[in-house]
């Protein structure tokens, strides 16, 4: 929809990541909504997404327990869950859903999502977040952190039909790195690149290059906002 925000739709639920503007989809009231904010940060989380429950009764609210319970409207309260990093949360919305959280190498969590037979990972902004600029054990350390949490998701036995990840260019050269150890470690039948601040020419970039040639054809092509795909 716009920068990580995603809406997944599957045979009886939507999976609503992150509305922050954008062109948002008609939400026709059939099916089962599950809304996720991952962490505080304001293109993460916004208060706004709580006027979803004003024209669809069928709403769950998924937050990181990094926001604080006073930002959610008191009528909302019976309708939210928060949840911290190793946390399984199973909701019957959707014929059931399961939702593992894993620890962010920033704030908050990123999310699994089990539903309908099918498996969606939203990172969030769990990320290799090397940057120019910080302390050679700094960076190290953050690449350290990233790949045990992703090795985590592998052991679990995850293999996401969808992922969603970020690709940053304020990182210049490091912009890669996340969404490679992820393919690496744990890889996704499609993986959509997120994140990159309305620069979709980071998509082409990294398509390109020699660590992405295993799986190219597994990058989806984003193009502008509101863009759909069926999978």
């Amino acid at each position: 929809i716009h920068h990580s925000g995603f809406l997944v739709e599957t045979d009886r639920s939507r999976l609503f990541f992150f509305f922050l503007g954008g062109p948002l989809p008609e939400l026709a009231p059939d099916k089962d909504l599950v809304v996720f904010a991952s962490h505080r940060h304001a293109d993460h989380f916004s208060p706004e997404i709580f006027k979803l429950a004003q024209t669809h009764p069928r709403i769950r609210f998924v937050l990181s327990d990094d926001i604080w319970q006073n930002r959610v409207p008191e009528e909302q309260n019976c309708h939210t869950e928060f949840v911290d990093p190793g946390k399984v949360l199973r909701l019957p919305e959707g014929g059931g859903i399961c939702i593992t959280a894993f620890k962010s190498t920033d704030e908050g969590v990123a999310f699994m999502v089990e539903a309908d037979g099918k498996v969606i990972y939203h990172a969030g902004d769990l990320n290799n977040w090397r940057w120019n600029g910080e302390p050679l054990d700094w960076n190290n350390n953050m690449s350290v952190n990233y790949k045990r949490e992703l090795e985590k998701i592998h052991t679990a036995g995850f293999r996401p039909h969808v992922a969603m990840v970020p690709l940053d260019g304020r990182q210049e050269e490091h912009f890669c790195l996340g969404l490679a150890d992820f393919m690496e470690i744990v890889g996704a039948d499609t993986v959509f690149p997120m994140h990159f601040w309305e620069d979709y020419s980071l998509i082409e970039a990294f398509r390109q290059l020699d660590c992405a040639k295993e799986y190219r054809d597994k990058i989806a092509d984003i193009r502008q906002k509101g863009q759909s795909f069926r999978l």
